[in-house]
């Protein structure tokens, strides 16, 4: 149960990290589609350096409550998945970008580093929706995902 508790608000604290991005995303120059990626994954970097462990914690508390045991729906883990292998590609081109030597970009290194944290999460988002994917799959929780009986026609 705390598994699941834990798993479900992880996933939702990486992809609530998303909606920050949106309230901390810096003004861009005009025109130039790089630099907007850059600082959207910096500033999802830092959303969810905020929200994950409030949701951490969240969970924590409603497992040891025990007031949010079910398991995670398949539309989460799928969500989460996508989200995941998304924000990793955007990051693998940001990485190959980075590597290049672009002009406009203050220091190299600190952005090779930003890259590695951007597939992290990438990986890390994936692999939490794809956890979600597989104990909503296997039947963990027969509760959550009940199987259809099929009742014998009445003829008339």
């Amino acid at each position: 149960m705390l598994l699941v508790a834990m798993l479900r608000l992880f996933a939702i604290g990486l992809l609530a990290g998303a909606a920050l991005c949106l309230v901390l995303w810096p003004p861009l120059r005009a025109g130039d589609f790089q630099h907007a990626r850059l600082s959207t994954l910096m500033a999802l970097e830092i959303g969810q350096l905020v929200t994950v462990p409030i949701a951490l914690v969240g969970g924590l508390v409603l497992a040891v409550k025990g007031a949010w045991a079910r398991t995670p729906g398949y539309l989460l883990g799928t969500v989460t998945t996508l989200f995941g292998v998304l924000v990793a590609t955007q990051a693998w081109a940001m990485d190959e970008w980075v590597e290049t030597g672009p002009s406009g970009i203050g220091d190299p290194e600190g952005e090779s580093v930003l890259v590695l944290l951007g597939l992290f999460s990438g990986a890390v988002t994936t692999v939490v929706g794809l956890s979600i994917l597989m104990l909503r799959w296997s039947g963990y929780d027969s509760s959550t995902a009940p199987v259809r009986q099929r009742r014998p026609r009445r003829r008339k």
